[in-house]
Order: structure tokens, then C-alpha cells, then sequence
């Protein structure tokens, strides 16, 4: 759903911001810190909600500290455009959880995707047994991340 950010006043952009920073905040505390009283504040979350701007709330995991050693940003480039075979790789990608992120782009490749997998081996096992597999897939090119600098899912409200 597509939401157009003037429709967003700026009560409700304090509300964002801070559940952006402290998801876990409970109704209360949020209120007082956004200056409002709690049956205020938690109509604009439910109304927020129902908007679609806000999606879900998660936890934010290391991936090392679980194990996933390797985080790979994966091109690819598809040799047919025929609707069936695009929305076929779309749902095989969506539903493979070491996909992590995946983007329909422009230029040079069809499909930007974040990938993580527990070892080098380990990607090379989604490479060969599932990426190469897909059907119409023409060229694949990885980069491999060295260290992260930012990463981060808070918008800059």
C-alpha cells in the first residue's frame, strides 16, 4: 500500500520516530514521551497500523552472533520476461528464508538480493542447488560483504 507522506502529521512522526528507536515502549510511556494522553496515542498506532504504515515490529538479531558468517549482495539477470517464468523466480525467492531482502531493479540486472548464509559453503550450496536451478536465470553475480558499516531499518523521519 502506498502511502503519501503529507498525510502524515507530525504527531504522528513523533509517534514513528519513537517506536522506530524503542519498539518495545509500552502505551504509556510512549504517550508521555510524544505528549499525549494514552488513549490518544494508541488510536494513531491502530490507525497507523490499518494505513499500512506501520507493517510489524521485530527484534533486531546479529546475524553473526547466530551463526550466519556470510552476507552476500547478489545481482541477477533473467533471460526471459515472460510474466509466468518472472513471477515464478519472485515466489521462489520470496519463499527461500537466506533471502533477506529482494529488489526488482533497473540497469544491468533484473534482481538485487541480500543474502546470508553460515558459510562460504553454504552459499555456494544455495548458488548451485537452488539460484542456478531457477529457470530463465541468465547471469548471477555476488559481491561479499567484508564488515558492515550501517545497516539500519530506521527512516529518517
Amino acid at each position: 500500500m502506498k502511502i503519501q507522506s503529507n498525510k502524515i502529521d507530525t504527531q504522528d512522526r513523533k509517534i514513528l520516530k519513537t517506536l522506530q528507536h524503542h519498539c518495545r515502549i509500552s502505551a504509556q510511556d510512549l504517550s508521555d514521551k510524544v505528549s499525549m494522553s494514552t488513549a490518544t496515542c494508541w488510536r494513531r498506532i491502530k490507525a497507523l497500523e490499518k494505513k499500512g504504515v506501520i507493517r510489524g515490529y521485530n527484534a533486531q538479531l546479529d546475524r553473526r552472533a547466530l551463526g550466519f558468517e556470510v552476507c552476500a549482495f547478489v545481482n541477477i539477470s533473467i533471460e526471459s520476461r515472460y510474466s509466468k517464468v518472472v513471477e515464478d523466480i519472485q515466489q521462489a525467492l520470496v519463499e527461500r528464508p537466506e533471502v533477506l531482502e529482494c529488489y526488482a531493479t533497473t540497469g544491468e540486472s533484473d534482481f538485487t538480493l541480500r543474502v546470508v548464509a553460515k558459510s562460504i559453503e553454504d552459499y555456494d550450496h544455495f548458488l548451485n542447488k537452488f539460484l542456478f536451478e531457477l529457470p530463465a536465470i541468465g547471469q548471477v553475480r555476488s559481491s561479499i560483504a567484508l564488515r558492515e558499516i550501517k545497516q539500519t531499518t530506521i527512516l529518517p523521519l
